[in-house]
């Protein structure tokens, strides 16, 4: 079965909305192995407020273990997604692995899912502008997930695609 492998810096934000969106676009019949992980992914507590809106959405993080990055997760990914610029460089610098940003497969375009520090300037200072931006950055990766399922196997390398073609016939038989 193909794979999607989402990164981030913490994996309890960006790329754990990403996995949590994409598993609940796919339904019950799984096309793709969908998963996540962070660069740093220093033990912290997830926000309150991703979970609130997560929620909002129907998706339920409670199971979710936040995990780092290694060369073993990307060794089984065959398409690897970037929430940022910096977590594309990092993965190529590291790893000498190329990743695909968010937006460039949903919409074609280069631009980062920015962090909360990056988006808001002493976001510790001003809980209402955090809360704002992470609520509207779950709701931008859960609306944007359609354009994401519609894109994502012309990002799939040679092989990756035909398995998802199987797996595509393969549940909408198991649907008859």
């Amino acid at each position: 079965m193909p794979s999607i492998f989402f990164v981030c810096t913490g994996n309890i934000f960006r790329s754990m909305t990403a996995e949590y969106a994409l598993k609940a676009a796919l339904g019950p019949q799984q096309v793709y192995r969908v998963s996540s992980a962070g660069t740093e992914a220093k033990l912290q507590a997830m926000s309150l407020h991703v979970r609130e809106r997560l929620a909002l959405h129907g998706l339920n993080p409670v199971a979710h273990r936040q995990r780092r990055l290694t060369a073993e997760m990307l060794a089984e990914a065959d398409v690897v997604v970037a929430m940022g610029l910096d977590h594309r460089r990092y993965l190529q610098e590291q790893f000498g692995r190329d990743a695909w940003l968010f937006n460039q497969i949903c919409y074609g375009t280069e631009a980062p899912v920015l962090d909360v520090w990056e988006a808001v300037t002493n976001e510790q200072r001003n809980p209402a502008a955090e809360q704002a931006y992470i609520y509207a950055v779950v709701d931008y990766i859960c609306a944007a997930m359609p354009h994401f399922v519609e894109n994502v196997s012309r990002f799939c390398p040679r092989g990756c695609t035909n398995d998802l073609l199987v797996n595509l016939l393969a549940s909408l038989g198991a649907e008859r």
